[in-house]
């Protein structure tokens, strides 16, 4: 099956045709699911590590500190667990610290390392990996397939379902100039834990909010220009159980596990494919005003009936049946450079542009239709 594909992701110097017409994209090779699985994870590590001298580096979600969750995770030798908390977003300038912090402690490169969080410190844990063998500013390599080096061993455990980090190609950073992933073939995580448990207790409005990063992610993807087959595939099962876990009445226990499929489903969609005009304008609000993903994605969805009518209907549904009423008047104070910044950035993204709405974009969306748009935000 031939699938069409994203071409601003396509290598320029890949010399034959077949190798420009089809990505041979990563998966994720490894993965354990189960109530529990968290505790397989020393067995996992055990034959990563190196030696006795290069550690395993535990990047954790602050929210855990003093909590069951830190006596569980697998720390021997001169392992380091490294709290972070996932109040902002990601930046390319952590992850630089991060990795001086860890060069200038450690004779040795780590084993591996372990993000155990959201999306936030998921990503982080990817960056970490890629800039400990890749020179210079994770600034440097935003953008598509850009890092050379193979990253170190890295391994993903969600503890909330809904962005995906846990099986892209991508981790999404904060940057100097701009809000953007380091999409390449050396990002995706090695290994991947899935306990739904790990997602017990976490709040209402951020379990909708990211979970609805994951319906937006469905949406956009079986809307967009670059869809197959593929992506298809699992983009419609995502959203199949999206609609059960945030439609219907389900038992805690079984909500969990749907989503948290529904996260691994909705990110393999856009694998072969891309997300939408939402993900394109958060990029802009998370940049100026530091707004959460999640809740970016939200507050800018709700205005594009435009472009997902049946969308927006579902995500207005969903807002209703959890009485989640969104924040109002975020753009209000913005002055004009903020708000010109904010619609540059948003369209710098020119993949998520081309699969909204096609090669010929730049006819359809304008300055002045973004403006608009974040206006009533």
């Amino acid at each position: 099956m031939k699938m069409q594909v994203n071409k601003q992701m396509a290598k320029s110097n890949i010399p034959t045709k077949a190798s420009q017409e089809f990505r041979n994209f990563p998966m994720v090779p490894r993965v354990v699911y189960g109530v529990g699985s968290f505790d397989t994870l020393g067995d996992i590590l055990m034959p990563k590590r190196k030696h006795s001298e290069a550690p395993m580096i535990y990047v954790v979600d602050d929210v855990f500190e003093n909590t069951e969750l830190i006596n569980r995770i697998p720390s021997i030798f001169c392992d380091q667990i490294i709290l972070i908390s996932a109040n902002e977003e990601p930046k390319t300038e952590q992850v630089d610290a991060l990795v001086s912090m860890i060069k200038e402690k450690f004779t040795e490169l780590p084993s591996g390392i372990i993000g155990i969080g959201g999306g936030t410190l998921l990503d982080l844990a990817k960056a970490v990996a890629i800039m400990l063998t890749n020179k210079g500013s994770a600034s440097d390599y935003q953008g598509w397939d850009l890092v050379n080096k193979q990253s170190i061993y890295h391994v993903g455990i969600p503890t909330i379902s809904g962005t995906g980090a846990e099986v892209s190609r991508t981790t999404v950073l904060m940057g100097p100039e701009k809000k953007l992933g380091i999409n390449s073939d050396y990002t995706t995580f090695d290994q991947v834990i899935l306990d739904p448990d790990l997602t017990v207790g976490v709040p209402k409005e951020q379990w909708f909010y990211t979970g609805m990063d994951c319906f937006i992610h469905c949406i956009e993807s079986l809307n967009g220009t670059f869809l197959n087959a593929f992506s298809k595939s699992y983009g419609e099962k995502s959203l199949e159980l999206c609609k059960e876990v945030f439609l219907k009445d389900i038992e805690a226990s079984d909500s969990r596990e749907k989503l948290m499929m529904a996260s691994w489903h909705g990110g393999m969609s856009i694998a072969y494919s891309q997300v939408g005009v939402a993900h394109a304008m958060s990029y802009g609000l998370g940049y100026v005003l530091g707004v959460k993903h999640g809740i970016g994605n939200c507050l800018v969805f709700q205005y594009l009936e435009e472009f997902y009518p049946e969308g927006v209907q579902l995500f207005n549904a969903m807002l209703e049946k959890h009485n989640i009423v969104l924040p109002k008047g975020i753009c209000s104070k913005l002055t004009d450079s903020e708000m010109n910044t904010m619609v540059t950035v948003a369209l710098g993204m020119a993949p998520l542009w081309e699969n909204a709405l096609g090669e010929q974009w730049k006819t359809i969306i304008n300055p002045e239709k973004l403006k608009a748009i974040y206006q009533k935000i």
